[in-house]
């Protein structure tokens, strides 16, 4: 199980680390964008299309990164009104329907990019399953961390009121 949780860990740091270096490439792609825009009165047609694949991208895969992290809204409030035993129930539901979900976005996320394969996005000049790989990908990890979550107690970060308090 250790040695089962190291792999986990290597791969979420991985995902982590691949996530900032996504975010760097979009932002120099952007500010390259804005820099030829204005100065030299021209746009180059790759840097829109892929600072919009970087996104989806980052988008996907910080999804992913969130249910590891707990870091996903929940609503408390109504869960709260129960006793212990209805939320731990509840608890375990939601961690089932993550996984399920991700499972989902695996499937139909891998038919949909084996299907926009033939698919060319005009401005970089590569297959749109680029792009759409995100989702079979995102669900890969999102289902990675459904299972590790339901060896943990609670599916959210916990905040004390004293701290909002203080804070505030």
């Amino acid at each position: 199980m250790k040695a089962l949780k190291k792999v986990k860990h290597l791969i979420d740091q991985l995902l982590l680390i691949i996530s900032i270096t996504l975010i760097g490439v979009m932002v120099l792609t952007i500010l390259y964008q804005i820099f030829t825009r204005t100065f030299l009165s021209f746009t180059p047609a790759w840097s829109e299309e892929l600072a919009r694949l970087l996104f989806v991208w980052i988008s996907f895969l910080g999804i992913a990164y969130g249910f590891n992290e707990k870091l996903h809204i929940a609503v408390g409030l109504f869960v709260k009104k129960f006793n212990e035993k209805i939320k731990r129930m509840i608890d375990y539901m939601t961690k089932v329907l993550i996984i399920i979900v991700g499972i989902i976005l695996i499937y139909f996320g891998t038919e949909f990019m084996l299907l926009m394969n033939y698919s060319t996005m005009a401005g970089l000049g590569i297959s749109s399953s680029f792009l759409y790989a995100a989702i079979p990908v995102a669900g890969l990890f999102i289902t990675m961390n459904g299972i590790g979550l339901l060896f943990v107690k609670g599916l959210h970060q916990e905040y004390d009121d004293d701290d909002a308090a203080v804070e505030g």
